[in-house]
């Protein structure tokens, strides 16, 4: 069983906010709910340290708000639904009233614990087009225990406006850069700090940016070294990758003092 999760579940029975049973039932449950359109995968917890995540896209009002009920019952972190619009929501707060709605990235999140905020990670967005994909992944750290800064509208047409924050990007110890039309932002980044630098790809631009495919292989051609890229769009990748590396990071320290 994952290390972090035993210790939430020890130190919610110390609060007396777990009964024995409870954890008893964590312990020997089953890996996963059936609720015969999904199979709600409550094991993920023990294995990766953080539950599920419900992607929202194509799913119904209903079929949502039951996945993120059965989660919000059995999980002890955090939870995280992506792309949800805003009618689906206002489904899912009848039967979830402390869930939150971020309107721009479409997250919903429901925070069971305020754990202490780790590590540093940066969002940077080329323009302002790009806030949705950015905040996306802003959120998902923040919501997984990171200390999240946001430096945003910084692209390359105005390279000065990138170098005046050159202090928070050495701070940083993982850098999530987000950019549209030719995707050249990571790069520039990527050759100025010695941090893991995460690029995400958007689909803003014109007719010859191909909904973002321009930018994907700008990125993954970039010539500056330690540049990893993500799907087009994809802020929650991003962000999920970036608050592993930071909590490695603080793994570490921590194990030094």
């Amino acid at each position: 069983m994952n290390d972090r999760f035993m210790r939430r579940l020890l130190e919610d029975y110390k609060a007396g906010t777990i009964s024995e049973d409870k954890i008893l039932c964590h312990l020997r449950g089953e890996p996963f709910e059936d609720l015969g359109f999904a199979k709600v995968d409550h094991d993920r917890e023990q294995r990766k340290g953080f539950p599920e995540v419900v992607y929202g896209g194509g799913k119904t009002a209903e079929q949502t708000a039951a996945i993120l009920e059965s989660l919000c019952q059995k999980a002890r972190g955090n939870i995280i639904a992506t792309r949800v619009e805003k009618h689906v929501y206002e489904a899912i707060r009848q039967r979830i009233p402390a869930a939150v709605y971020h309107p721009l990235p479409k997250m919903l999140t429901f925070k069971r614990h305020e754990n202490k905020q780790v590590g540093s990670i940066l969002v940077l967005a080329a323009g302002t087009s790009d806030l949705p994909v950015a905040e996306e992944a802003a959120l998902t750290a923040e919501t997984m225990d990171n200390r999240v800064a946001r430096v945003y509208d910084v692209g390359v047409a105005g390279l000065h406006r990138l170098i005046a924050h050159k202090d928070k990007m050495e701070e940083a110890r993982v850098l999530i850069v987000v950019a549209g039309m030719e995707g050249a932002l990571p790069s520039v980044v990527a050759g100025m700090v010695r941090k893991p630098v995460i690029a995400v790809p958007t689909s803003i631009g014109y007719g010859a940016s191909f909904g973002g495919l321009a930018a994907l292989l700008a990125m993954l051609n970039s010539c500056a070294s330690g540049v990893t890229v993500v799907n087009i769009d994809n802020g929650f990748g991003a962000g999920y990758a970036a608050s592993l590396m930071n909590h490695v990071c603080e793994d570490d320290e921590e194990e030094k003092n």
